[in-house]
Formats: structure tokens, sequence, C-alpha cells
């Protein structure tokens, strides 16, 4: 579905933001009410939206609120995404660090322990291979292995969040952990987490340039049900 067309299926019955053409966006304005598209939250799910904001009456969720716009508003094309979690982490007084990192990432890891540990944190760190379970164990065959023949241990995210949940990290950074795999550290994470790698293997880590590219070197990630219309990145255009 091409944005054009989005916003004229009155049908849309759930939240579509990613159709939002360039020109509209009308919550950065706030007048989503008024000039939202049909498929816009404030149209197709409002009561939804009112008990979200509750949430934010919570004292804890309200500072994470306040300290992580304070975060980007100072920071702003300024701080690298690791200064920005090491002033995340002060402005929220949080003195204890995880890291749950992919064993391929644990290099990185100590760099990183090492600056956390140099503003004044405590850390722990977790590798994802950690226990060396055989992928036999949760039912994989050997031929499914990405080296069959040997040993291959399981990745264990649900130990990673335990280890640190257990350390008392209050707030636990993710470098590299596989699809799937970082999904469940975050479903069992007590601490709040935020990623600082995404791991893309082929694209050196860098997984948007998979949408940057989509139309031409990567038009190869398209579906059988690809849209005529070029996906192309418009130009953002700001209201005066």
């Amino acid at each position: 579905m091409n944005p054009d067309d989005a916003v004229r299926n009155s049908k849309y019955s759930d939240p579509g933001c990613a159709y939002c053409p360039p020109t509209v966006r009308a919550c950065r304005h706030g007048e989503d009410q008024e000039y939202g598209p049909g498929f816009c939250p404030s149209k197709v799910n409002p009561e939804g939206m009112k008990t979200a904001r509750l949430i934010y009456e919570d004292p804890f969720y309200l500072r994470v609120a306040q300290e992580s716009a304070r975060v980007e508003s100072e920071g702003y094309c300024k701080w690298t995404r690791v200064e920005e979690i090491c002033q995340f982490a002060k402005k929220m007084e949080f003195s204890k660090i995880g890291i749950a990192t992919c064993i391929s990432f644990v290099d990185y890891a100590n760099i990183l322990s090492q600056i956390l540990e140099s503003h004044g944190f405590e850390v722990a760190s977790a590798a994802c291979k950690h226990n060396s379970i055989p992928k036999e164990e949760v039912g994989l065959r050997d031929d499914e292995k990405i080296r069959p023949g040997g040993h291959e241990p399981m990745c264990n995210p649900i130990s990673q969040a335990q280890l640190l949940n257990d350390a008392g990290c209050q707030f636990n950074v993710v470098l590299g952990l596989c699809i799937g795999h970082d999904s469940m550290f975050f479903k069992h994470s007590k601490g709040l987490a935020t990623t600082l790698i995404a791991k893309d293997r082929v694209l050196a880590h860098n997984p948007i340039g998979a949408l940057t590219l989509a139309d031409t070197y990567y038009s190869h990630i398209w579906g059988p049900d690809r849209p005529q219309k070029p996906a192309k990145l418009p130009k953002q255009r700001r209201k005066t």
C-alpha cells in the first residue's frame, strides 16, 4: 500500500503511522486530531492512547520520560549513543549497568565496560553462549547448526537476563544479540534495557542500509506482494 492509498482507506482499523505522508505527520505540530489520516492512532484507538498516557503518572516512568527527553535535547546531534547511555544513566542515578553481549562482541563489551566504569558505574556482563548448552537440548538437529558435526552451544538470553537481574543491574545494554534472542532478553530483563548494537552480519551491523537501498542493491528483500510504486525515502518537509 502506498501512502496516498492508505490516506484514502477509511477501513484501516489499526494504527498505520508508517504510511503517513511527509506532508502530513500532524502529530509533530499537535494537529493529529484535526489533520491526522484515517489510520492515525488518534482516530483508530484514542482510548488506548489515553490508557497508555496514564502510565506516565507512575513516578518512575515519568522520570524516565523526562530524563530521556533531556538527553535527547542536550545531546542532539552532539553525543554518540555511548555518550547518551552514560548521560541517561547518570540522570536516572543508576549505579549498576549490565551488558548483554553476543559472544562475537565481547571485545566491544570490554571497551564499553571500561568506559562505563570510567564514569563511575559498576558493570556486570554476560555473553550469550555462557553455560554452553548444546543446541540439541532445545530440539535442533545437527544439520540445523551453523557448523554441523561438533559442539555448538545455544544462545542463552533468558539466562543472560537472569544473571544481570541477580546482579542488581538497573539498566542493561544489548550488544549484538540475534533476532529473537534479543526479544527474549528484553522480555525477561527486570531493569530498563536499550540496544547499542543491532546485529546485521551482512551490512556491518548497520541494518538501516537494507531500507535505504531497498529499491536498488537490496531489492531482493521484497516479498511476492511488492507494491508497484517504489518505496523511495521522501524528503522531510518542515512546517514553517
